[in-house]
């Protein structure tokens, strides 16, 4: 007699249905895939660990150069404040040799003046020699003021004076000596 009961009815064609004697599943692919699988994963990580590292020293070096690039930026607009300080303004004007306007006269829409103008007021002689211009505007300024070098071919200032109504003073023509200010790139 054999070690198995012999099955009848539905159990016996329910168990035709499974092959009849001991088989062995192969292991090898399963375990190969398995293999593959961890195998895959871990370099995956590593791919993925390696950017992240690369993306977190771009990081870092773009964040050193926004602070670089802000303090710089900073610095330029503290340059930028001294020199519209009104103080500082004044002086460089002075050094160019401007002088402070006189009272403004306004013209209305319909052509009627409001306001009593008045001339700039003139430097002194000794203001003007204690001015530092720079080098081409004295060059500019000695082939203006020397006569010898070249006739004047505008009238004086007094026949002008004259000849304007009110004998107000009449303003020179020539055009006034000028410099080079410090710019700021991009403003």
């Amino acid at each position: 007699m054999s070690g198995k009961p012999e099955l009848k009815g539905r159990a016996a064609r329910l168990a035709r249905l499974f092959p009849a004697g001991p088989r062995q599943a192969a292991r090898t692919p399963f375990v190969l895939l398995v293999v593959l699988l961890l195998g895959g994963g871990l370099i995956g990580l590593l791919v993925l660990n390696s950017a992240l590292s690369e993306g977190s020293f771009k990081m870092d070096d773009l964040q050193k150069d926004t602070k670089n690039l802000t303090d710089e930026e900073q610095a330029l607009q503290r340059d930028i404040d001294s020199y519209s300080a009104p103080d500082a303004l004044q002086r460089r004007a002075r050094e160019l040799g401007m002088v402070p306007g006189g009272d403004p006269a306004f013209l209305d829409p319909d052509g009627s003046v409001k306001g009593v103008p008045s001339a700039a007021a003139q430097q002194s002689a000794q203001g003007a020699a204690d001015v530092v211009r720079p080098p081409e505007a004295m060059t500019l300024s000695q082939t203006i003021a020397s006569p010898s070098s070249q006739p004047s071919p505008q009238p004086s200032a007094s026949s002008q004076s004259a000849a304007l109504p009110g004998g107000a003073p009449a303003r020179s023509a020539a055009p006034a000596p000028t410099a080079a200010l410090p710019t700021t790139p991009g403003r």
